[in-house]
């Protein structure tokens, strides 16, 4: 299920990092702290990978989506 703006703006923080995913790799990590950071995990050579994308809401759902397709 694709990641909405009101879905992120309500993630409460957790005793550990939860993830919340598009499910096309896209990821938002919300940490104990409440701060809400973006990443990208991809495959590379057959091994995981991942990208940082920034610090929400620093860097939109927007802006996160469209450097996800490239």
């Amino acid at each position: 299920m694709p990641l909405t703006d009101t879905a992120i703006r309500k993630a409460k923080p957790g005793d550990s990092t939860i993830k919340l995913s598009d499910g096309g790799g896209l990821q938002l990590h919300v940490h104990s702290n409440g701060s809400k950071y973006w990443r990208l995990a991809y495959r590379y050579d057959g091994k995981q990978k991942s990208l940082s994308f920034g610090v929400y809401p620093e860097v939109s759902l927007a802006e996160v989506s469209i450097g996800s397709q490239i």
